[in-house]
């Protein structure tokens, strides 16, 4: 198991995910994401629009994802 918060992912807080595989991880992020964007956080839409405008360049949001999961291969075991 490996844990990344909301905001490592790309996220605006300090929630904690824990998860055995990058896209179980990044599932509940992107669950704990439409909670927020439902209670109207603004800190997590700001977030949100970020990575809307990431999506929005050609091959951006493919680096990022890659990055982010090698970051979370890379983090040790809990």
């Amino acid at each position: 198991m490996k844990t990344m918060t909301c905001r490592q992912l790309g996220g605006a807080c300090e929630e904690q995910f824990t998860a055995e595989t990058f896209k179980e991880i990044a599932q509940q992020s992107r669950e704990h994401g439409m909670e927020m964007f439902q209670k109207g956080d603004a800190a997590h839409i700001q977030a949100m629009e970020g990575m809307q405008e990431l999506m929005s360049k050609p091959g951006s949001m493919e680096t990022w994802i890659m990055e982010k999961e090698k970051e979370f291969n890379e983090l040790p075991e809990n």
